[in-house]
This record gives structure tokens, sequence and C-alpha cells, in this order.
């Protein structure tokens, strides 16, 4: 078996860290700590300096001012593997798996194996159900990585590090793709990790996770340590104050409008997902002009494929797709953009940008060949320059020019630099999948603001989102998805959290009992004790 190589971790200081990239400052003396035995979230805006600091802490960037120290001495980090002997590990936002590898050839891929030239599988295998069961993070290690939810996924993370003997961790975002579900499940995993001396540090931009999970709390801002305080003198409000510079409004105001006729409609659609499957089975839903409905559901039951069909990305096996009236089943996405579809997709790196391309290539990326950026076949740089500036100034895209490529800019940029792209078209329907996932408090508000503006046009706009919290606070309906099909649509007034939570599940909104049993959002979440509670 292969030993564990990281050592034990009491103390883990950045003293006066200072990190610099091609005009940003990323972080500007920053000083931060933590201790074994508890959670110290960090929190800021995106692009406050948060993730570069791990970075640095976990040896992916070596600061160009500053100090580390590991116990009270002095280290220096040339790579994540001097951070991992030194029992640091780092879980990051985006997972570091390989799809077609199992659990075991996971956590075991760059470690020598202990039969030299022959792999250890079974080993290994042991070792993982070992520290499954000790931290309940139950999961098959003979399992293909693709099979598994993204839940078990972060749990194959969590298991890479703890394999690797690391009793501090470093935890990037790690709630931004997990469901209700799995959050808790995740929490009570960390908790049972601090009673067990490790210590942890958890990045997130959700306020009412970093107020019932950790025990202290640093905020960034522009790079800079704007204060750190203890968990239970914390409110949500005071650290998006923090945060931002400014009141964050928790609630949009959401002005009555005068809906017109159905620009969406979805009947009797059927689709298969990536196994062969029904992920659809038979979805019926319209969106007005002026309305936003609201698509709640638990991540996986068909949500991504339904706005894939509508975004002509996958073909349906059955049904319709007529926008103002017209039948675009299974129309490509070029056709679809000129009936004024447009798409925020769930993965914005993935389906929404080029990472390798510029701002401006991205803002053009579905124009490009028409006026006012093209002349025939030629493209006229000039307006595309100015158009570019425009929408960036617009938009309120953080970059240091339209030059900048995309891969570069924090996730809120990137989702402002898409917002940017699609609603610049004036869009007759809107299909928006996860639009904040991921995004800080002011990034969420600014996107939310959008929305609601988009709507106050006249724009059908169908929101897809896992936060209930949100489809609460922005949709005019809410109709809930269970295993591709469609358990109902109720008028947002006066809906009970309690009847979505249980159609969520699956049940049937005529087959909710009078008093069901409750969710948990995010204003409940609020009134939950502060701080690391042990569970």
């Amino acid at each position: 078996m292969v030993v564990a190589i990281g050592q034990r971790v009491e103390t883990l200081e950045a003293r006066g860290i200072v990190k610099r990239f091609p005009g940003v400052l990323a972080n500007d003396h920053v000083d931060f700590d933590v201790r074994a035995g508890e959670i110290h979230a960090l929190l800021g805006e995106n692009g406050a300096g948060k993730s570069t600091l791990m970075k640095i802490l976990y040896g992916l960037y070596r600061p160009d001012a500053g100090e580390i120290l590991v116990n009270g001495a002095p280290v220096r980090f040339h790579s994540p593997l001097d951070a991992i002997r030194r029992g640091i590990g780092m879980v990051h936002q985006h997972f570091m798996l390989v799809p077609t590898f199992t659990v075991a050839e996971n956590v075991a891929l760059g470690l020598p194996s202990s039969r030299r030239v022959v792999l250890d599988l079974d080993r290994v295998s042991a070792r993982i159900e070992e520290l499954a069961r000790l931290y309940g993070l139950h999961v098959d290690p003979s399992a293909e990585v693709r099979q598994l939810s993204v839940g078990e996924q972060q749990r194959v993370e969590i298991l890479k590090v703890l394999y690797r003997g690391a009793s501090l961790l470093i935890l990037d975002e790690p709630t931004a793709v997990l469901t209700p579900q799995e959050v808790n499940e995740l929490f009570q995993i960390l908790r049972q990790m601090v009673d067990d001396g490790h210590g942890i540090i958890f990045i997130s931009h959700k306020l009412h996770e970093v107020i019932g999970l950790s025990d202290r709390v640093t905020v960034l801002r522009d790079g800079r340590v704007v204060d750190t305080v203890p968990t239970a003198e914390a409110t949500k409000e005071g650290l998006a104050r923090l945060m931002v510079g400014r009141e964050v409004l928790f609630r949009v105001d959401r002005p009555p409008v005068e809906q017109g006729d159905v620009r969406l409609a979805v009947e009797g659609l059927w689709a298969e997902g990536d196994a062969g499957l029904d992920a659809l089975r038979g979805v019926d839903l319209e969106v007005r002009a002026g309305e936003i409905l609201g698509l709640a559901g638990v991540s996986g039951n068909g949500q991504r494929e339904l706005a894939e069909v509508i975004a002509g990305l996958r073909r349906p096996s059955r049904g319709r797709v007529m926008i103002d009236g017209r039948d675009v089943t299974g129309a490509s996405p070029a056709r679809l953009l000129d009936h004024g579809l447009s798409y925020i997709p769930e993965e914005r790196m993935v389906d929404g940008t080029v990472g390798e391309f510029s701002v401006e290539e991205n803002l053009i990326l579905k124009d490009h060949h028409h006026p006012p950026y093209a002349h025939g076949i030629f493209l006229n740089f000039t307006r595309i320059a100015e158009e570019s500036d425009r929408l960036i100034k617009d938009f309120d895209i953080k970059t240091p020019s339209r030059k900048t490529l995309v891969k570069s800019l924090s996730g809120g940029n990137i989702q402002k630099l898409i917002l940017a792209r699609e609603l610049s078209r004036n869009p007759r329907v809107l299909v928006a999948a996860q639009p904040t996932r991921g995004l800080d408090v002011s990034a969420t508000e600014y996107v939310h603001r959008r929305l609601i503006e988009q709507r106050g046009k006249g724009c059908a706009i169908l929101l897809i989102s896992e936060d209930l919290d949100e489809i609460l606070n922005l949709a005019d309906r809410i109709a809930v998805i269970y295993e591709g099909e469609i358990m109902g649509v109720v008028e947002r007034e006066g809906v009970e959290v309690e009847t979505l939570g249980l159609m969520m599940a699956g049940v049937r909104p005529d087959a909710v009992p009078a008093q069901g049993k409750g969710v948990v959002t995010e204003e409940q979440g609020d009134s939950a004790p502060k701080g690391n509670q042990k569970t």
C-alpha cells in the first residue's frame, strides 16, 4: 500500500503575500492563517484574490513577496508536491479527475505503486474504503468517475487529498455545483474532519453557508484583507457590506409587467441523455412575453437536456419546440438566433465562451458575420472594437482590456460577458441555465437585475436554477421537474416552500399533504446557529 506522505499541520500562515499579474495586483500584502480543528472561511467577490491566495498556499503560484509558515517555520513551495509533503491538500472548484478512470485509479494517479511496476489498486481500494467509512465519503472504488454524480466526484477529490495524508484542506467553492442535499452531506463530512483535528480553508460566495459552517471569516476586497471576524459575531448583511463596500440588495424589485402572448412553447418533449436513457419524458411548458418561468428541481432531473433541446444543441426524440408559434424543433443554433433566442448555458467555460479567445472575440462570437461586425466577408475591426468597449462599459466587465483572454477573467466577469453578448441582441426568448452558479453576492445581484430588465422589455425568460431562493426571488410562475417530468406549474405568489420541496422529490401538487416536510431556504438558514456546529 502507498503510504501517506503529508506531515501534520497545526498552523498554516500567510504573511504579507503579494502576487501580481499583467495589469492586476491580485494579492496586496495579504495576511491569513488557519489552525488545526477549525474551519476558516475566505470570502470575497469574484476577482478579489481568493483563488490566487489559495494557489500560492498550494504551490501552484509563487508569491512576489511575503512568506508562508507551516507550524511556525518558513517554507517555500515550488510545486503542489511540496505542499502535499507538508500536509496541505486542495480540492479545486473544477474537478481534476480523469472521467474514464475508476475512483481507485484517480486516487492512485501520480503515486508510486508499492509493487513497483505492478499496480496495487486492490490495496488502494482497501484504503479508500477505510477512509470512506471514517469520514462518510461513500463511493465505489471500482466505479468509473464518469458514472458518478457531481457530489460523488467531489468525494473522490477529497479522498485523493486524504489518501496523500493531508491534514489541512483547501476547498475552493466546494458547493458551487452541488444540490442542497449534497451540500448538507458535505458539511457533515467537514465537521467530522474538524472533529478529528483537520484544519479547513473554506472558500465560498454563499453567505448563509459561511455563517452556518465556519469558525472565522476573512473578507478580501480588491486583493486586500478587509477584516477577519469570528463567525458568531457575523451577519449576512455585514459580510456582504465588507465584500462589496456598499449595501447589497438580497431581494430584487419586480415591477408589475403586462404579459403578452406565448413566446416559447414546449409540447410533449422527449429526449435522451448522454447515457442513452430518456432524460425528458413528455415535457409541456409555456412562457409568455414579459414572464419569467422558473424551472426548479434537484440537479440531474433533465434540466440540462431541456435547455440544450431548446437551444438546438440536442435533438429531441419526440415532441415540439415552438417560438412565436413557429415550429423550431431540431433547428440549428444559428437558425434559433434568427428567431430571437438567446441562451445562457450552465457551463460558461465549456458552452458559453472560448477561453483561448479574447474578450472582444467572445463578445462577437454569435454575430461576427453580421453588420456592424462584418461587411461581406470582411470583419470591421473598428466597429468590433467600438461595440466591445461599449459592452464592457455597459455590463461592467472587469478586464484589463478587450484583448485579454477570457480564461484569465473571474467567473463573475465571464458571466457578465455572456450576458452582454446574449442580451445586447434584444432577445425575444431567453433560456438562462444556472445563471448565478458560483457567483458572489454582487455579481448575483447584477445578473438578477439584468434578468428583471429583460422581463420588463417583454422578453420571455425560462430560468433554470437549482437555487430555490433564486427561483422564488425572480419567477412569476414556477415549474418543478423530477426525473424528466413536470410535476406541476404553480403561481409564485402564495406558494408554500414545503409544496415545492415535495414536488422536487417527485410528489405532484394534488398529492401534497396540508403539512409537509419543510425545505430550508437561505432565509431560513440565516436563523441557524452560527459557527462550526458539531453534529
